[in-house]
């Protein structure tokens, strides 16, 4: 599941739809929503997303904090480091042999660091 599949599902659930409903209110299919939600389809277009924000309610903060999720929920991630450092390399490397192997304390921890790190905030989910 990706952040913004996360997200979705949440302000679905909390609007009371099921993934029928809002597909055929949004002239889309159910089995749509259903890859976005579960992290099986890419990045959603700008224009679903703001599709999603219209059709939750959604402004300001809101709809900027789910755009920002959109924006960082690509389930199949490409990183190249050609160029970079050989630790660059390593961390890459090391990231995808062992995410699936990771824990989610471990992966708040890391979060927290890099984004420590970087002087970035962590989205707003909920």
């Amino acid at each position: 599941m990706t952040p913004f599949g996360k997200r979705l599902r949440e302000l679905r659930r909390l609007k009371g739809v099921t993934q029928k409903t809002m597909a055929a209110e949004l002239g889309l299919s159910a089995a749509y929503l259903s890859s976005l939600e579960h992290g099986r389809r890419g990045r959603p277009s700008p224009g679903f997303v703001r599709q999603a924000c219209a059709y939750f309610g959604l402004f300001w903060d809101d709809a900027e904090a789910l755009k920002r999720l959109a924006e960082m929920s690509h389930p199949r991630v490409r990183i190249v480091t050609s160029g970079l450092s050989p630790r660059a390399t390593e961390l890459a490397n090391l990231i995808a042999a062992s995410i699936e192997t990771l824990d989610e304390d471990t992966i708040a921890w890391i979060l927290a660091e890099v984004r420590g790190r970087l002087g970035t905030r962590r989205p707003r989910e909920t």
